[in-house]
């Protein structure tokens, strides 16, 4: 099974594994969404959405639609 940014719960970490570079806005991957780093969900808004994201200690908040195309594996 695969999970997306979106299956994320706060407080969970995980590590960027793919995503279609189709879908993702460019702001994203100069502010450290690439493959490889590590998100942690730092807070979800009351109706789920937007993510209140860290990634690589820059903080950002993103749509559930652009948290749903981006597949991590979560560190347990």
């Amino acid at each position: 099974m695969s999970f997306t940014i979106s299956n994320l719960t706060k407080g969970q970490k995980a590590i960027i594994k793919d995503f279609d570079i189709n879908n993702i806005p460019l702001k994203l991957l100069e502010m450290g969404c690439l493959p490889g780093n590590i998100v942690e969900v730092v807070q979800i808004a009351p109706f789920g959405d937007p993510l209140y994201l860290n990634i690589n200690d820059c903080h950002l908040a993103i749509r559930q639609e652009t948290a749903s195309v981006i597949e991590v594996e979560i560190i347990r």
